[in-house]
């Protein structure tokens, strides 16, 4: 991937490491937070909660589809003016849903926000990238990664409580203001990232290769095999596990923490060696799936489970990315936002499988829906071990690492 690095100190780094974390966090738990408040939103718009469930549906499309087009459309433009351009709209598309009422002005401010989300998580990988030496590559991905999994753990359950106690549209106007916050964080941290690369076509040759939808693939069976169970923990949490009421939202949380921590720790597993990892953790979630039927009716082992499920699921997310970067070669810069599209492709996919397998039988049908995939899934990240980055451009090795993990082309 060619990207021009920037010169910077290493507090200097990490504080624009910082200021991308926090980029992603706000637009993380404005994605996530309309699930918690949702029938508030429908009871102030006067339209059945199904409707405003066509919200996060709009905000997902937004993102899966939106992202990589807004990708794509400013793949030449300096990577710190596109940050700064996707939180102004991210800003904007939020206020529609403080100051409007109308339905259907809320849906595309959704799907627009949507897409602002996964602009800013593709430039951010980018602009991450060129602040750190190319050794500590995956932990700058993870950065990032991060911001979008602890707005999940933390974001979200605080802005939920905030618009009980408060009103829906008060959670929004603190992501307003956190995210102007942002806005002036990457002004004041973020140096000039120059685009490097070629155009969308030249980009597009190499982000679309097999040997990238391979890992694009395993992404997506990645997320279809923990959604087609996290999706519908609480039935099953329910049903067979006998807990109920607050102490649901305890394990919710510990499965939350361990997402949070797995994404953060999983970007020095990414540094060392990103394929091992990757059939390190497939082979965890299964296990972890295969321990969760089994002892699904012991309270301690089902939560020891969840932490394990959280750790092994987003643990390896960093090495997903840089997997399907390093594997495009010059076509990295584009290839930023596709993971993210697979993986909400995957969402969808497992959580509608997740639903037909409750639907027909039982909670625990869920868990051997995920488990079955998460096989697959295993598979596909043992036979993705042996693809190899393009070989044009320089390839940067590390001690211990496997050759061609790391091709960033010419840096």
């Amino acid at each position: 991937m060619s990207i021009h690095r920037a010169v910077l100190s290493q507090g200097r780094a990490n504080l624009a490491l910082a200021a991308l974390f926090l980029g992603a966090f706000v637009t993380g738990t404005a994605e996530l937070m309309v699930v918690g408040v949702l029938n508030l939103i429908a009871a102030d718009l006067d339209v059945p909660v199904p409707a405003a469930g066509a919200l996060v549906t709009a905000n997902a499309l937004g993102l899966a589809i939106g992202g990589p087009i807004l990708t794509a459309l400013t793949i030449r433009l300096n990577k710190r003016a596109v940050l700064i351009a996707t939180l102004v709209l991210f800003v904007l598309a939020n206020l529609v849903l403080v100051l409007a009422a109308d339905y259907g002005l809320f849906v595309a401010a959704r799907a627009l926000a949507g897409a602002a989300q996964g602009l800013f998580i593709a430039a951010g990988f980018t602009a991450g990238i060129s602040l750190v030496p190319p050794e500590r590559m995956g932990r700058a991905i993870s950065v990032v990664i991060s911001g979008v999994t602890v707005s999940a753990a933390l974001g979200v359950p605080v802005g939920t409580l905030a618009g009980q106690a408060v009103s829906w549209r008060g959670s929004f106007t603190a992501v307003v203001v956190l995210t102007v916050i942002a806005l002036v964080a990457v002004l004041v941290l973020i140096p000039s990232v120059p685009a490097g690369g070629g155009g969308f076509g030249d980009q597009a040759r190499h982000a679309f290769a097999p040997r990238v939808l391979a890992v694009l693939a395993l992404n997506f069976l990645v997320f279809a095999s923990l959604f087609a169970v996290v999706t519908y923990i609480v039935p099953f949490l329910e049903s067979v596990t006998g807990v109920s009421g607050a102490l649901i939202s305890v394990f919710l949380l510990a499965y939350g923490v361990a997402t949070a921590v797995g994404s953060f720790g999983g970007g020095r597993f990414a540094d060392r060696n990103a394929t091992r990892t990757l059939i390190v953790a497939t082979s965890g979630v299964v296990v972890s799936l295969l321990v969760l039927y089994l002892v699904g009716a012991v309270p301690f082992l089902v939560a020891s489970v969840l932490l394990a499920l959280g750790m092994f699921g987003m643990g390896m997310v960093p090495s997903l990315q840089y997997r399907v970067v390093s594997l495009a070669g010059p076509g990295g810069q584009l290839a930023q936002s596709l993971p993210v599209s697979a993986a909400n492709l995957g969402i969808a996919f497992g959580s509608a499988a997740g639903g037909m397998a409750i639907g027909a039988f039982t909670a625990s049908a869920t868990v051997v829906t995920g488990l079955a995939i998460a096989v697959v899934a295993a598979v596909v990240a043992w036979a993705t071990g042996f693809l190899r980055p393009p070989a044009a451009g320089s390839a940067v090795t590390r001690t211990g690492g496997q050759e061609g993990d790391r091709v960033l082309g010419s840096v």
